[in-house]
């Protein structure tokens, strides 16, 4: 009777990777070495692997970095677009160099000698890459001004399927390790199958056809845990990226709407003003007309009617004049203008 293969237990404190592993052999690191740069090394013991163990940054370790010809070479696998691996390399190869030279005096007056570096990034992330790219140091410089006084650059190879297959077809180590994990993609991607169960069934399918079958009957406790930590890393470093890309797109957007709603209030806020002052314009000036009628009315009235008053004071003066009133009691209740313009008006009529 066929059993299914025991399920292994993820190990959750477990830090190194599943690409490290592989290649810290040194006979399968120089097959990758010879494949990315076109040589034919055939002793592996001409490789000096230096990777530190304690060089951390944000979690993250340096996958590989080796000494062959006096070149310091660090290589990297990474299953997310990160722009900012220049910048970490540089970390990277400081902590090498510190390593390296702790025997000399940077002080004397003796050139201390540095092996070259080369930097290498292996790229298998979901999000579509070049198939061949330069990172560069400098590209996250805020001010750039002719040369860069300081520069790293950094080759990075996608190895997803299509892509450099001349590279992973000279280094069969690194064509498998894609094959595999292409398996665990493949089953972590079906509705209802755990993590766990996925990556035991892509081990086990692998031994079968012999896909690292070797290396993963060796090591298939380590494999698993490491593969699962990888995994659920990667898909929390996705979620994150969506989270952090959401949130700078919910900023950005509360920036523009804010900007956008500042114009368009300084545009409407004219556009009224205009339309307003237009309205407002238009109605004082059909509520000044009445008003100015209605006043212009009473005044004429009362213009009208003051000279009708004046013209009847004038005639009741003239009447006491004929009758031989004297001006002193008419004075007492008419003004001394009246009694003249009344005297000139007898004048003219005689």
């Amino acid at each position: 009777m066929n059993r299914e293969p025991k399920q292994l237990p993820v190990n959750p404190k477990y830090k190194d990777t599943f690409f490290r592993m592989l290649f810290r052999d040194k006979e399968e690191l120089m097959k990758l070495y010879n494949a990315v740069n076109d040589s034919a090394y055939t002793d592996a013991d001409q490789f000096q692997i230096v990777t530190l163990e304690n060089a951390v940054y944000m979690n993250m370790k340096n996958d590989l970095a080796f000494l062959v010809d006096f070149q310091l070479h660090l290589y990297e696998h990474q299953s997310t677009k990160n722009p900012n691996m220049p910048l970490r390399n540089l970390f990277y190869v400081a902590k090498q160099y510190q390593s390296l030279v702790r025997e000399e005096s940077i002080y004397s007056r003796r050139l201390v000698k540095l092996p070259t570096p080369r930097f290498v990034v292996f790229y298998n992330g979901t999000e579509k890459q070049p198939e061949q790219q330069k990172l560069r140091l400098s590209d996250a410089y805020d001010r750039k001004e002719g040369e860069p006084e300081l520069e790293l650059v950094v080759t990075m190879f996608n190895i997803n399927p299509g892509y450099n297959e001349k590279l992973k077809e000279q280094c069969g180590t690194l064509k498998e390790y894609m094959q595999y994990v292409e398996r665990v993609r493949g089953y972590a991607g079906i509705p209802g199958m755990s993590l766990d169960e996925a990556v035991n069934r892509a081990v086990d399918e692998c031994i079968r056809e012999g896909i690292l079958g070797e290396f993963l009957l060796r090591n298939k406790a380590e494999a698993v845990s490491m593969c699962i930590f990888e995994y659920d890393e990667e898909k929390e470093m996705e979620k994150y990226k969506r989270a952090e890309s959401l949130y700078i797109r919910e900023e950005m957007e509360k920036e523009l709407r804010g900007e956008f709603a500042r114009k368009l209030q300084e545009e409407l806020a004219e556009e009224f003003r205009e339309k307003y002052k237009k309205e407002i314009k238009e109605e004082l000036t059909g509520e000044f007309r009445e008003e100015v009628r209605e006043k212009c009315e009473k005044e004429i009235k009362e213009e009208l009617a003051g000279e009708i008053r004046n013209e009847e004071r004038i005639i009741a003066i003239q009447n006491m004049l004929e009758i031989g009133i004297p001006k002193e009691k008419i004075q007492k209740k008419y003004s001394v203008e009246e009694i003249a313009e009344a005297e000139s008006a007898l004048e003219t009529m005689d």
